[in-house]
C-alpha cells in the first residue's frame, strides 16, 4: 500500500471562455498535492452525466488494482454530475481506501460531516446539468416555433442558402428543381389505388434515381418523404387535417395561405413514432415554399394512412435467423416471404428495387435445418 500514488482527473467537455482549461484545472490540483509526483487523467470532449470516460474508467481501473491512494480533483463536477454514479464512486474510494479530495471546496471525506456536505453538493451539480439540459431542449423548441432550420441534410428536393431570422443567421430550405421534380412524381404516382411504394421504388430504380449518397431509394425513404410536409403548399385545408388529428399548430389558421411549407417536430413529452401518429405532434410553417399541392399532398398522405401492410419499424419475425443471413451478390439480409404455404428466403434490395439480381429461391426450413446441425456439430467437437 505504501507504493501507492496520487492522481489528477481532469475533464472539460467543450473549450469555452468562461470554462476552465484541463491544463488549469491540472495546476491547481499540483498546488494542492504541494508539488508531491502524481498520475494525471484527463478526459477531453466528455460530459459528466455518466461516467462512460476513458481516462476515468482507467483511473477506476487502477484504484482496484490498487495503485491509487488519492483523487484530486478542481471541482467536484469535473469528476460526476450524477448523483447515483458519485454514489457509486464513493463506495468504490471506501472499498479500496481512496482519499478524495476537490481542490477548489475542501472535503473531507474520512468525516461524516465531509461525506454528507459532498453528498449535498453532488445534488446541487446534478441539478444544475438537468437545469441547463432543460434551457437547451426550450431553446430549441423556441426556434423550431420561430421557423428555424434546425441542422442536418436538406430534405430531397430542397438545398440550402443562408438567411437572417429576427437577427440570428440560420439557413432556409430553397427548392432545387430537379429533385422536385421527382418528389413531385412520387405523389404523382402514389395516389394511383394500384400503385404501391414498392411499385415506386422499382420504377425509380430503373430510371437511375439515386439519393444524396448514391443509393437506390427504398420504401422507407420514400414512405417518410410523402408524409413529410415541407413538400406541402400549406392552406386552410393542411391546418384543418393537422388539427383533426391532434397536432399542436403554432401558426394562426389565417397563416396557411397555400404558399409555404411545414416543419414537422416531435413534441417535448412525446414517446410516439413522430411518422405515424400525429396527436400532441407540432406543426410550424416554415420560411420555405412548398411545391406539392394541398390536395394532392392530402389525398397521399390519407391513403398512407389507411395502407397498414407497410410498417418502417416492425421488428424481424419467422426465423432465429433473420438479420444474420447476408446476400452473396449485394450483402443486404435476406428477408422472409410467404409463398404457397411455404417461407423463404428473398434479397431485400432485389425485393425493393431489383437493383440487385438475388440470391434464388432458398426455403427457409430447409436452411435452419442446416444451420442448427453445424451448430450441434461445432458444439459436440
Amino acid at each position: 500500500m505504501n507504493n501507492r500514488i496520487d492522481a489528477i482527473y481532469a475533464r472539460q467537455s467543450i473549450d469555452k471562455k468562461d470554462s476552465i482549461s484541463i491544463e488549469s484545472q491540472i495546476e491547481f490540483c499540483k498546488y494542492e498535492l504541494r508539488g508531491g509526483s502524481c498520475r494525471e487523467y484527463q478526459d477531453k470532449g466528455y460530459s459528466g452525466k455518466n461516467t462512460d470516460r476513458p481516462q476515468f474508467q482507467m483511473l477506476v481501473e487502477d484504484i482496484k488494482r490498487g495503485l491509487i491512494a488519492r483523487v484530486v480533483v478542481y471541482k467536484l463536477d469535473r469528476i460526476s454530475r450524477s448523483i447515483l454514479d458519485f454514489a457509486n464512486m464513493m463506495a468504490l474510494f471506501q472499498e479500496y481506501n481512496v482519499e478524495f479530495i476537490s481542490s477548489t471546496e475542501k472535503f473531507d471525506t474520512s468525516t461524516p460531516m465531509g461525506r454528507a456536505m459532498l453528498n449535498i453538493c453532488i445534488v446541487f451539480a446534478q441539478l444544475e446539468r438537468e437545469t441547463i439540459q432543460k434551457r437547451v431542449q426550450d431553446a430549441w423548441y423556441a426556434r423550431c416555433q420561430r421557423g428555424f432550420k434546425m441542422g442536418g441534410r436538406a430534405p430531397y428536393g430542397f438545398r440550402t442558402e443562408p438567411i437572417i431570422i429576427d437577427g440570428i443567421h440560420t439557413k432556409k430550405l430553397v427548392i432545387e428543381p430537379t429533385e422536385a421534380a421527382f418528389v413531385r412524381k412520387m405523389y404523382e404516382m402514389y395516389i394511383d389505388p394500384q400503385v404501391s411504394l414498392h411499385d415506386i421504388t422499382r420504377q425509380l430504380t430503373e430510371q437511375g434515381m439515386r439519393t444524396y449518397f448514391g443509393k437506390p431509394f427504398s420504401r422507407a425513404t420514400i414512405s417518410i418523404m410523402l408524409r413529410n410536409p415541407i413538400y406541402t403548399m400549406a392552406d386552410l385545408d393542411i391546418y384543418e387535417f393537422f388539427k383533426s388529428q391532434g397536432t399542436n399548430i403554432y401558426n394562426d389558421a389565417a397563416d396557411f395561405v397555400g404558399t409555404n411549407g411545414c416543419y414537422y417536430y416531435r413534441s417535448k413529452d412525446s414517446t410516439e413514432n413522430k411518422h405515424t401518429h400525429l396527436e400532441g405532434q407540432t406543426l410550424v410553417l416554415a420560411p420555405s415554399e412548398g411545391f406539392i399541392p394541398s390536395d394532392l399532398w392530402l389525398r397521399v398522405r390519407k391513403k398512407m394512412m389507411a395502407n397498414q401492410t407497410y410498417q418502417p419499424a416492425r421488428k424481424a419475425r419467422n426465423t432465429w435467423m433473420a438479420g444474420k443471413i447476408k446476400c452473396g451478390k449485394c450483402g443486404y439480409a435476406l428477408m422472409s416471404a410467404h409463398s404457397c404455404g411455404y417461407l423463404y428466403l428473398r434479397c431485400t434490395k432485389h425485393a425493393d428495387s431489383k437493383f440487385c439480381s438475388g440470391c434464388g429461391t432458398i426455403r427457409l426450413r430447409d436452411l435452419e435445418a442446416v444451420v442448427y446441425q453445424q451448430m450441434v456439430k461445432k458444439l459436440d467437437a
